[in-house]
């Protein structure tokens, strides 16, 4: 938390002229309170001993970092990716505060991006949508290019893929 952040808590809540930098929480809508109920109780408890805060936060950095990468890989690929993405950086936000900055820069951009799509007539979002299912397309074309045609596939498909998408 920001020294302007404590600060601001102070303010927000002004009967709480002790509250101490780890009492406090920031909501998604960025208000300052109280954290004393004991949903965060076993977080301050990791908190308060210097090398266990440190174990904790360099575990939370390499969940976040696992779901990262493992999110950007699959990406280009139809399923979650992004999602996984955001997950990690979600997890990050929990314990850094450049990634706190992150995680309300892409909600931002998100809410921003979905609120134009659904502002746009109905072919717009259509040719939205058909460019990226050509997009994933491609891209699953590209990979089978490269890796071959998986032989766990029935023959019937095995057979399509290679013939009709030139994938011998």
């Amino acid at each position: 938390m920001t020294e302007s952040e404590f600060r601001d808590a102070r303010e927000v809540s002004p009967d709480h002229a002790a509250l101490d930098r780890n009492a406090i929480a920031r909501t998604d809508r960025g208000i300052l309170l109280d954290k004393d109920d004991d949903d965060w109780a076993w977080r301050r408890k990791i908190r308060s001993h210097p090398p266990t805060a440190r174990l904790y936060r360099a575990l939370v950095f390499v969940v976040g970092l696992v779901l990262v990468l493992g999110g950007l890989a699959l990406v280009p690929l139809p399923g979650p990716g992004w999602l996984i993405v955001i997950a990690g950086i979600a997890i990050w936000a929990s314990e850094f505060e450049k990634a706190q900055a992150l995680q309300d820069f892409v909600r931002d951009k998100l809410r921003a991006w979905n609120g134009w799509m659904r502002a746009q007539p109905l072919w717009v979002q259509a040719l939205g949508a058909l460019a990226t299912a050509a997009f994933v397309a491609v891209v699953i074309w590209l990979a089978l290019r490269l890796t071959g045609v998986p032989g766990f596939l029935p023959d019937g498909i095995e057979r399509f893929l290679r013939l009709v998408l030139a994938l011998d």
